[in-house]
């Protein structure tokens, strides 16, 4: 019997590139944001504040990126998933480190979760956008 399984995770070069790609994004959007990426254990990796972002965004973004790679969703499919039971929506949103709104997306690497960005700072719609530049800016599946 196997008792251990391997176990990839995102590196602190690819950590970097998405949350550098993140803050490009937000620039552009005129958002002064804050990215932060985390392993799939939820620990962190790389983060990142733009010039002029709230620091209250810094610990923000950390909780979106923690949530994605802990529950392997986004911050919004989360919560969505969740909207049937208030109960529980309330209960997990509760949790320390868990955020239930948009920002935070998993990264994966052949169809594991390898890590996750979350964003802060703009609104909920730049948040987003910017997540998603760092995602794709690793070019991952």
């Amino acid at each position: 019997m196997t008792i251990s399984r391997p176990l990839a995770t995102i590196t602190a070069a690819a950590a970097q590139r998405a949350v550098a790609a993140a803050i490009a994004h937000g620039a552009g959007r005129g958002a002064a944001i804050v990215a932060a990426v985390v392993d799939q254990a939820g620990d962190l990796v790389a983060c990142m504040r733009a010039d002029g972002a709230f620091s209250a965004s810094v610990d923000i973004a950390r909780d979106k990126a923690c949530t994605a790679a802990i529950f392997r969703l986004s911050t919004d499919t989360l919560c969505a998933a969740l909207a049937h039971n208030e109960v529980l929506r309330q209960g997990i949103a509760q949790r320390p480190g868990v955020i239930l709104f948009g920002g935070g997306l998993p990264i994966t690497e052949n169809g594991q979760v390898v890590g996750a960005i979350g964003v802060s700072g703009g609104s909920e719609d730049d948040d987003r956008a910017c997540a998603a530049a760092g995602v794709a800016a690793l070019d991952t599946e």
